[in-house]
């Protein structure tokens, strides 16, 4: 199993710990070290970095960040991936998220951001990891034109659209949250298998209410997948393994 998402780094002090149990039943986490608030990509990185043959990291910005319009920290992520350009797996995760940019300004500091960083991912011929709450049309409409591989994390939008992203050749996540997101459970039937990937989201989204989430809970995504399509565990565990592996490029 291969959890396609995860930040590793909120657990802090705990994290080797959480790297560690995640070991004994996962071939790799793709942690999607990413700047939001007091989570600073430097400072993940470090925490994280004696763990990358195992943990398969992404760097990115937050929308919920970017919101912000901190262009001065945009400048310091831009210089850090372009540093670490050579060993991180996709820009990500990047997007919009407009449940919680209410105002103009904040959407157009989102959108602004979000450009950006989809500009610097066709500079560096990576793919794309993309957080896109109550603005998915416009993310895969920006992703099209930009002519970039995408990987929407976390969907919970509408399921026409979830089908037409997999169709062209991107892919949806299906995470955790399909224990009690109606949304996550419809796409998770209606899209195919060949363009679903499987995360954890952790810490959060976790199956069990009142926990943090941890990595392995992807086998919990995993089987509500498989129920939902009439397919055993193997077979959903085997197909979401190798669009991972496929999506990133992954070297396990």
């Amino acid at each position: 199993m291969i959890d396609a998402h995860a930040h590793i780094e909120m657990f802090k002090r705990d994290a080797p710990l959480i790297i560690e149990e995640s070991r004994r039943s996962l071939k790799a986490v793709v942690d999607s070290i990413t700047e939001y608030r007091k989570f600073h990509v430097w400072k993940s990185w470090e925490l994280l970095k004696e763990h990358f043959d195992f943990v398969k990291p992404t760097l990115g910005y937050a929308p919920n960040e970017a919101r912000r319009g901190n262009w001065e920290k945009v400048k310091k992520v831009d210089a850090f991936i372009l540093e670490h350009s050579d060993e991180i797996y996709a820009i990500g995760e990047i997007g919009l998220d407009f449940y919680y940019a209410k105002s103009e300004a904040e959407r157009k500091a989102q959108r602004e951001i979000f450009h950006h960083f989809l500009n610097l991912a066709v500079e560096l011929d990576k793919p794309v990891v993309l957080h896109a709450r109550e603005a998915e049309k416009e993310v895969f409409e920006a992703i099209q034109r930009a002519g970039v591989k995408a990987y929407f994390h976390s969907y919970s939008g509408d399921v026409l659209l979830a089908r037409e992203i997999a169709e062209n050749g991107h892919y949806i996540g299906i995470n955790t949250g399909i224990a009690f997101i109606p949304e996550v459970r419809e796409a998770a039937e209606k899209v195919e298998l060949e363009g679903i990937l499987v995360e954890t989201d952790a810490p959060y989204m976790s199956p069990v209410k009142g926990e943090r989430n941890k990595p392995w809970n992807v086998s919990f995504a995993i089987r509500e997948v498989a129920t939902l399509k009439g397919l055993s565990f193997e077979e959903v565990e085997q197909k979401t393994e190798e669009n991972t592996v496929k999506f990133f490029g992954l070297k396990l």
